[in-house]
């Protein structure tokens, strides 16, 4: 009982409000980077393949679920980058999926930085089964009909600037404030993405790389990531982050190949609901093509 009526509370504020954050956090956030700003793209000078699973608050009834895959990669004109994202995610009665298409365009300065400017289309399908939810109120109006695959539109941009140990990135992946409903009541909220992270040397055989990730969005507190990695001979990432009054977590990844890095993540909640569920878990699996002018800087720090 108390599984359910927790549940129904989540879904009734996390998916229904406006006053809440929407967007889909991710424990190995430094490896999702095009999800959020499609500056991104093409940046590494390679064609990429990132799929990553989330699974939070594992053996919670409505549990979100979300699973993303994007692809990216420089064009022969190296200044025009391109990519694809698509989303899949759930969390109770709300399904959505969506598909971006990322551009970027990069200005090359002297000194080796580049900052590049990026553009995302795309649109998102969502479906939602209110009949799932339970409410004390007779013919709530957040809760009035289910939705069936009803689409919404957006666009999104971004700055990304970076050097070879460094970078600062600012998006927004959704301009439109689309409505969830074809209401006025549960709409899409725009969110803000800030972020930046830098290498640093420790030892012959040690990296360390430190990063954070703000998130805003108007009515909700402020989602704030923050992420130290150790790379050990190369090979084996080793890391730990921390969310905010929300979450801590762990990750480790290992390179496979110069072209292949597999990784697992796993976060512990620090609210009440953490009594409720087994933790979230993570895999994150990501594929690099070589491009014949100039191959495979292994590995990639961001």
């Amino acid at each position: 009982m108390k599984n359910k009526i927790i549940y129904i509370i989540l879904a009734s504020a996390s998916i229904f409000s406006a006053q809440a954050q929407q967007e889909a956090h991710f424990t190995q956030f430094a490896d999702n980077q095009l999800f959020v700003n499609p500056a991104y793209a093409g940046s590494n000078e390679i064609l990429n393949a990132t799929v990553l699973h989330r699974q939070q608050w594992v053996g919670f009834t409505g549990a979100p679920q979300t699973s993303t895959f994007s692809m990216h990669s420089p064009l022969s004109y190296e200044s025009v980058g391109l990519g694809i994202t698509m989303v899949s995610d759930q969390i109770g009665p709300l399904s959505q999926n969506m598909i971006y298409g990322d551009f970027s365009y990069t200005l090359k300065f002297s000194n080796q930085s580049k900052l590049a400017f990026g553009l995302k289309a795309g649109m998102n399908v969502i479906n939602i089964n209110s009949s799932e939810l339970s409410t004390t109120t007779e013919n709530d109006p957040n809760l009035m009909k289910d939705v069936r695959n009803q689409v919404n539109p957006n666009l999104g941009f971004g700055l990304y600037y970076h050097t070879k140990n460094w970078f600062f990135g600012a998006s927004t992946p959704k301009i439109f404030e689309s409505s969830y409903d074809q209401t006025s009541l549960n709409i899409e909220q725009r969110h803000f993405f800030v972020n930046a992270g830098t290498i640093l040397k420790a030892g012959s055989n040690l990296k360390l790389r430190p990063m954070v990730q703000a998130k805003f969005t108007e009515g909700a507190p402020l989602s704030l990531d923050a992420a130290i990695t150790g790379i050990i001979q190369e090979k084996v990432f080793i890391g730990a982050m921390y969310r905010l009054n929300a979450a801590g977590g762990i990750f480790v990844q290992y390179q496979l190949a110069p072209t292949l890095r597999i990784g697992v993540g796993s976060e512990i909640g620090l609210t009440e609901i953490r009594k409720y569920n087994d933790g979230t878990f993570e895999l994150m699996l990501s594929y690099d093509v070589a491009r014949s002018k100039t191959g495979i800087k292994s590995p990639r720090y961001f």
